[in-house]
């Protein structure tokens, strides 16, 4: 393998650093340009160990070697202005900055690679990690912390990317699979907290995905079948200084849905690439892409579907939707810093419409007609500079939006049925300033950081004061001996509601911006302490606090928005008002043995309340409730190439709405909302039994010198736990097929369905590269 160790502000190569393969005496020294070599190794998953004096010691992000290529990797140092005498830390591949020192999780190529029940899907990878949600669902909803789905933003090699799912839940975070292919990820970053102050509007969690470079030496390709499509990966050089890669992946999911007569059939195809060019040793150019086209039909073929099936299928409507993201990263260097500009641009279509019952033979019958775009051109710039002991970054950024939505629906409300007949074309302009300041004392052994953010946007008179959205944050971090440190933050966080609220109209005009609709805003108090034993084992305990205010309350339905995301079609798209409160709190335990090419171990466990008010004022638990979390994931490297894991899963039981029987069974609530309604003055009453599943792995690899070939066989429910979910409610017909009504016509006559779910699940995949 090649690479090249470089100081981290002004990009320039180091000569004379010592790099040393993690649990290993193979090393070697970089040469007058920074760059080095290094042969005879193994196959499989290695870090490296990097010193050098001046610089903080670091481990690199996990690279997987092969015999038919060689891996090149750029290695960042920063710079230490002191040499501690009493405490020496230990160099280590858990992340912790000055900016976040708790809260912050690094994960892995190999845990991406090798999770067992994930498949290789990143959006199920992170439900490994403490205080991540995880449901037996095939849903990727991200849920942090007791947050929404709709809390967390996502960023590609510092590109914003809003949807990272296909069938994306519009207005949250959730959808089926997920969009980024694991084939171009190095490492993943995870925020639970101590968001720096470059990343702004969110609440409960962010994520930066860093993308692999493209193979200097020849064009490579790598193909894979998985469990839901079929991938390709092409690699490889574009001149002496520019690389590039690219990923096509195409489902066949609706192939196997029609096998297996389920009720709806998914299609999903999806694009990924990086280009990179050096323009010099200063200055270097990126662009990265990102794009889905999903389509849901319903399968109406099925012969004599059962009352699951019935219920599916009379209530999901077709859907229709298109996303992609397009960026360019442009980096310049200077002698202590350097200075990044982003330009980007997004966009998601979606479309659905549902007929009563399927039956499109009259427009009469037209239950839902939506068509909706949100389109945004973004602009990023920081600066980041260290002087001595002090590190500054600052910045700004302005949002170009585009927000349009046609929809055509009738809606029956306790009130009576009401008509939702509106066409938004909402221009919107967002900006926003940011700036953190640094510093370590008493030779390293404290680290302060402290931040603001200033948002606002021209949708309102509130929403435009910059400084009512002023979000100031601290971090401290004080080494106690060699492994032990004490860390903290507090910060207050503020998030643009959804699109879908801030142009929803209602007679004419936009209903919500009458009502005063706010940023949602969160303050965050967290506390924690770390051991660290040796360099690739961590332990680690958290407290946490998070209390909302301004979120978004349903007028018509009295529930806070917080309570809803994690379902397909729509969020926000209706009357609110800027009244909700609530909050999440808990702690978090975690334990990670990270030895790449041998052994990792996590175990992490989370207690988590979250709470939001109901129409009365009264605190009730939300839809995230569920108390307790535990989550234990290991893989275990045989000889030969072998490779074992296993994840165990226990979620405690969430809470849930019963159903309003009496306004589900009127014929004209039912007809128009496609199926039964849930009681809003019961919200969440009723609490599901707790779920819990076993999913186990077998990896078998043949590093070849002209190709690798892996083989996956993926497990998932082992013991075939069936998990509780809510009874449905169906129609009930008489023998011949048609709806029993009663109180002459007015009323549908139902019946309760006991609903489960959970089958032993095999899936195999096969990874050949060459």
């Amino acid at each position: 393998m090649k690479g090249k160790v470089i100081d981290e502000l002004n990009n320039s190569g180091l000569p004379f650093v010592n790099v040393v393969v993690s649990g290993t005496t193979i090393g070697t020294i970089t040469g007058d340009n920074g760059e080095f070599q290094l042969s005879g190794l193994n196959p499989g998953f290695i870090r490296l160990e990097v010193s050098f004096i001046g610089y903080k010691s670091t481990i690199s992000p996990e690279m997987e070697i092969n015999n038919y290529k060689p891996t090149y990797i750029d290695i960042k140092l920063e710079k230490t202005n002191q040499q501690l005498e009493e405490v020496q830390v230990i160099a280590s591949p858990f992340r912790k900055t000055v900016e976040s020192p708790l809260s912050l999780k690094n994960i892995g190529i190999s845990e991406i690679e090798n999770s067992p029940g994930a498949n290789r899907d990143i959006s199920k990878v992170i439900q490994s990690f403490p205080g991540v949600q995880s449901s037996p669902s095939f849903r990727n909803d991200i849920i942090i912390r007791g947050g929404g789905p709709s809390e967390s933003r996502f960023f590609l090699d510092g590109v914003e990317v809003p949807n990272i799912n296909h069938f994306a839940t519009q207005g949250a975070s959730g959808g089926a699979v997920g969009i980024i292919n694991a084939d171009l990820l190095r490492e993943v970053n995870y925020y639970s907290g101590a968001f720096p102050t470059n990343r702004g509007n969110a609440l409960s969690g962010i994520f930066e995905f860093s993308q692999v470079d493209g193979n200097s030496d020849k064009l490579r390709f790598r193909t894979s079948v998985g469990a839901s499509e079929i991938t390709g990966t092409f690699d490889g050089p574009i001149g002496e200084n520019t690389t590039f890669i690219l990923s096509a992946r195409r489902s066949y999911l609706q192939f196997l849905f029609s096998l297996f007569e389920l009720p709806f059939l998914p299609t999903f195809n999806d694009l990924q690439f990086k280009l990179r060019t050096k323009l010099d040793a200063r200055n270097e150019l990126s662009f990265v892409g990102l794009g889905a086209i999903d389509d849901f039909a319903l399968n109406l073929d099925i012969k004599d579907p059962d009352d699951q099936q019935k219920s599916i299928l009379a209530s999901i409507p077709h859907n229709e939707q298109w996303t992609y993201t397009v960026g360019m990263v442009y980096k310049h260097y200077r002698d202590n810093g350097y200075q990044t500009l982003v330009i980007s641009r997004n966009h998601l279509n979606n479309s659905a419409f549902k007929y009563l019952d399927n039956d499109d033979s009259t427009e009469a019958n037209k239950t839902l007609d939506y068509r909706s775009e949100e389109i945004e051109n973004k602009i990023r710039f920081e600066s980041t500079t260290r002087l001595s002991d002090f590190k500054l970054n600052f910045g700004a950024n302005a949002d170009f939006v585009r927000y349009t939505n046609f929809t055509q629906q009738r809606r029956y409300y306790e009130q009576g049925v009401l008509d939702i007949n509106y066409n938004t074309e909402l221009n919107l302009f967002k900006w926003g300033l940011f700036g953190q300041f640094s510093h370590d004392f008493f030779e390293d052994r404290l680290s302060l950081s402290l931040g603001i953010r200033l948002d606002a946007n021209n949708y309102s008179s509130s929403m435009k004061n910059i400084f009512e959205q002023a979000s100031p944050r601290f971090s401290a971090s004080y080494l106690l001996t060699d492994k032990w440190s004490l860390n903290f933050n507090s910060g207050r966080y503020f998030q643009l509601p959804p699109y879908t609220a801030l142009g929803f109209k209602k007679d004419g005009k936009l209903i919500n911006k009458s009502n005063g609709l706010k940023y949602i805003q969160a303050d965050h108090l967290i506390a924690g302490i770390e051991f660290q034993p040796v360099n690739n084992v961590e332990f680690t305990l958290e407290g946490f606090l998070k209390k909302y205010n301004h979120y978004p309350y349903s007028v018509e339905d009295s529930i806070s928005l917080a309570n809803l995301g994690a379902d397909f079609g729509v969020v926000g798209n209706e009357e609110v008002s800027s009244i909700s409160k609530g909050h999440a709190y808990g702690m978090e335990f975690q334990t990670r043995i990270n030895a790449s090419n041998k052994f990792n171990f996590n175990l992490s466990y989370t207690l988590v309340r979250s709470e939001f008010e109901d129409n009365n004022g009264n605190l009730k638990a939300s839809s995230w409730d569920s108390k307790h979390l535990l989550v234990l994931t290991t893989t275990k490297k045989l000889k030969k190439d072998w490779r074992i894991g296993a994840r165990w899963r226990f979620v405690g039981g969430l809470p849930y709405t019963p159903y309003d029987l009496e306004r589900s069974s009127i014929v004209e609530a039912w007809n128009l909302n496609n199926g039964p309604f849930h009681d809003p003055k019961q919200l969440n009453s009723k609490r599901f039994d707790a779920f819990h599943q076993l999913d186990v792995r077998i990896d078998k690899a043949y590093y070849l010198n002209k190709i690798t070939a892996k083989f996956y066989i993926d497990i998932q429910n082992l013991y075939n736990f069936l998990n509780q979910d809510q009874d449905i409610l169906v129609r009930e017909e008489d023998a011949n097929g048609n709806f029993i009504t009663i109180d002459d016509g007015t009323r549908y006559s139902l019946k309760r369905v006991e609903n489960t779910s959970g089958n032993v699940l095999p899936t195999i995949g096969i990874i050949l590269e060459f």
